[in-house]
């Protein structure tokens, strides 16, 4: 995955700096409930400083426990921020004519995936992803180009897009990401030859107002999401965000889940 660094920094900042704020007081109102009374809550800097450097010495566990705590809640709030956003936006997620279906288009259990061809971690779930689609034949995978690396990364995702035209997306997927080099237009009009293609045609394709509908589209969805990197994939209204080691086990298993229990979004 790949964080905004920017977002991701400021957050880690605004956390740490709420966090020592909370546990100074927090320690001199339970390490020094004298000197409040004593001061008339004329406090030295001095006094602070030391009384939480001291504390802090000693427990050092008191801060770990309080970023812990914050980390949970930071999760439990992005969470049910993202079944809101999926929930309300179920259709563009999960049945939007502008982007491509792999595996069975009539299938019980939907799974998303944002992603990007320039992005390693995309590359990495590639095999995962098309392995689901050869072992699942009730599963339907819908691909969100999401290029988030820069104009080569929006070529080669409009490349693959205007190759569902003449029929060859899922296998321009695959060789856009299989295949060593960076993804831009020059590899992808070389894949699509590669593929038999007509190349020229596919050119034409790329331009095609639908296809930016589509990046667009996809673009609107993952700043809902609160995405902060690719890849991301929804199942149902469960999320995997990045490429764990056991990306295949945990599609399985988040696939057997929703359709055995539903999901509580319209997915």
């Amino acid at each position: 995955m790949t964080p905004k660094s920017g977002l991701l920094t400021a957050l880690v900042a605004a956390a740490v700096a709420a966090v020592v704020t909370v546990a100074t007081l927090f320690i001199i109102l339970r390490a020094a409930p004298g000197m409040l009374a004593a001061t008339g809550n004329a406090i030295e800097e001095k006094q602070i400083v030391d009384v939480v450097h001291d504390y802090l010495t000693k427990n050092p566990e008191v801060l770990v426990e309080m970023t812990t705590e914050l980390d949970k809640r930071q999760a439990a709030e992005q969470a049910a921020k993202q079944q809101k956003v999926i929930s309300e936006n179920a259709d563009a997620i999960f049945r939007s004519p502008l982007a491509f279906v792999a595996g069975n288009p009539d299938g019980d259990v939907s799974v998303v995936e944002f992603f990007d061809y320039n992005c390693g971690y995309c590359r990495r779930a590639m095999p995962d992803v098309v392995k689901l689609v050869d072992s699942d034949k009730k599963v339907r995978v819908v691909l969100k180009e999401l290029p988030i690396f820069g104009e080569d990364s929006e070529a080669a995702a409009k490349a693959a897009l205007a190759a569902h035209k003449q029929g060859k997306y899922f296998e321009m997927h695959q060789k856009l990401f299989s295949e060593p080099g960076k993804a831009d237009k020059e590899k992808a009009l070389r894949v699509a030859n590669e593929l038999g293609l007509d190349v020229a045609q596919l050119e034409k394709d790329m331009t095609d107002p639908d296809i930016q509908k589509s990046l667009d589209q996809a673009k609107d969805l993952a700043q809902k999401l609160g995405l902060q990197g690719t890849p991301l994939f929804l199942i149902g209204d469960h999320t995997i965000p990045g490429a764990p080691d056991d990306l295949y086990d945990q599609l399985t298993k988040n696939v057997g889940e929703i359709r055995e229990k539903g999901c509580t979004a319209t997915c």
